[in-house]
């Protein structure tokens, strides 16, 4: 979460709203948020109802639920997804915002 908070801004101004679902309780995940001052939007899913919806791995010997990037646009579809293999398998903040710009193209 520490890279999408250094580019908040640049999401931002692409017309991105960042939503960050993760496993943790509510006030867990509150406690989280408060303390590293996260600019974005926090979802607890410690069911992991979403997680089946979208359709994300947990895998136990890597750490648990394996990281997913998903852009929806603005009439809720699904523009692009990447299910990491570890949890250091994230796509670069360039890489998204390029995408973004991509698709806001399509929309002109």
């Amino acid at each position: 979460m520490a890279q999408l908070r250094h580019d908040y801004d640049k999401f931002a101004a692409a017309g991105a709203r960042i939503v960050v679902i993760g496993p943790e309780s509510p006030q867990a995940f509150k406690s989280y948020f408060l303390k590293e001052k996260l600019p974005f939007i926090g979802l607890p899913d410690p069911s992991h109802l979403v997680l089946k919806l979208l359709g994300q791995r947990v895998n136990l010997f890597k750490l648990g639920r394996m990281p997913g990037q998903i852009i929806v646009d603005k009439a809720g579809n699904v523009r692009y997804i990447h299910y990491g293999h570890d949890m250091t398998d994230i796509p670069a903040n360039e890489e998204i915002l390029a995408l973004l710009k991509s698709l806001n193209q399509e929309l002109t």
